[in-house]
């Protein structure tokens, strides 16, 4: 990753085309390079749509849905998505889907008209961030939401940090698979927590590298009076207070001590206690000094909004293009004087932004035009201001 003191490149979508993805049998959208607005009622298919273009990132997408999970329910299985932008090498052709009957591991990626090695790839051309009302209970829920939150914003930074975590999880699985063996053999066990430390360290720097630069990029351009209140960011866990204060290879080596030790435990327990899968990322409300779980609800969705737009801002300096911003029913929930400045923090951000909503006026104060569209199954019918 590089940083950046240039104004960060726009990256836009100018056309999407979707063949059997959720509701839509085939669906092309022309934007001209416009910020879009995704108008109709509930389960007309807006969503999907959003969804649709999370799939151009690494990763599982906003839903996180598995790969069979996207097809139509009705279709012959399978879908595609791909997408014409003008992106961090100038016009591009990307897209991803699956076969009719290939599951989790069939997913392909082709970029003008080539197959990619794997999804980090697409990374090279956009990045992508988002917004859904399913994070809305982010501060109050469990760690493990906070992980997958956080993990998508090392992603969005680092496109080898989903690998880098499914690794990890494949490698925890096969440990807890020996340690409920009768008599395995300790050195297949060995060599699995030799892996599994080598990749717990190597996700738990990743996430403090992230949250690092965030906390700095926060602290930089804060503003008390803003609409969205800065938040103060820190990742907790054992591992990561010991990489933090030490070397990385001393840590990896005391950890798989750990896991050896620990054998007869997490035996008992039936998984891996210790790790950083039992992190925890900690948010709070910097001005009031107040952890976000006892803010109010308008006070977290203003955190949240303020997270994700500062995390768009990080993208933006690291890569040098502003990231595509996806926004799923954000401004029904927004006061017009918020909404107002969340619009003019996205268009001084200089990032593509696609939202749903209901009701057309939410998007009247957008700035600068925006292609309007009427979402049906399978239908986007352009609409008039």
């Amino acid at each position: 990753m590089t940083a950046t003191d240039s104004a960060p490149l726009r990256v836009a979508i100018h056309r999407l085309r979707l063949t059997q993805f959720r509701n839509h049998p085939t669906l092309d959208i022309v934007t001209g390079g416009r910020d879009v607005a995704l108008i109709g009622p509930n389960g007309a298919g807006k969503t999907n749509i959003l969804e649709a273009v999370s799939m151009l990132a690494p990763g599982r997408g906003l839903r996180r849905a598995t790969l069979p999970e996207l097809s139509r329910a009705e279709g012959p299985g399978g879908w595609t998505v791909s997408a014409d932008l003008e992106g961090a090498f100038g016009e591009a052709k990307i897209g991803t889907g699956t076969e009719q009957g290939e599951g989790e591991g069939g997913r392909k990626v082709r970029i003008n008209g080539a197959n990619a090695p794997s999804a980090g790839a697409l990374s090279d051309h956009l990045r992508i961030v988002w917004l859904t009302p399913s994070m809305d209970g982010l501060f109050s829920g469990s760690a493990g939401d906070r992980r997958r939150f956080l993990d998508r914003l090392v992603l969005a930074v680092d496109p080898d940090h989903g690998t880098r975590v499914s690794a990890f999880e494949r490698a925890l699985r096969s440990r807890n698979r020996l340690l409920e063996e009768p008599g395995s053999d300790p050195r297949w066990l060995d060599a699995v927590e030799r892996e599994v430390a080598e990749l717990a360290v190597a996700t738990a720097a990743a996430r403090i590298d992230t949250v690092g630069r965030l906390s700095a990029l926060i602290a930089e351009t804060r503003d008390d009076d803003d609409a969205f209140p800065h938040a103060e960011i820190s990742l907790g866990g054992w591992m990561e207070g010991e990489i933090e204060g030490g070397n990385a290879a001393d840590v990896e080596d005391a950890y798989r001590g750990r896991l050896r030790d620990l054998r007869n435990r997490d035996r008992a327990a039936g998984r891996t206690i210790e790790g950083p899968h039992a992190s925890d990322l900690s948010v709070g409300h910097g001005r009031k000094q107040a952890p976000a779980a006892r803010c109010s609800t308008g006070e977290q969705k203003a955190l949240l909004l303020g997270l994700v737009l500062a995390h768009a801002r990080l993208v933006a300096r690291l890569s040098g293009s502003a990231p595509v911003a996806l926004l799923d029913e954000v401004s029904a929930h927004l006061d017009p004087q918020r909404r107002r400045a969340l619009y003019e923090r996205l268009q001084q951000l200089g990032s593509q932004v696609w939202m749903t909503g209901a009701d057309p006026a939410l998007f009247d104060s957008l700035p600068g035009e925006t292609a309007r569209f009427a979402i049906s199954s399978g239908h986007a019918e352009p609409m008039q201001k």
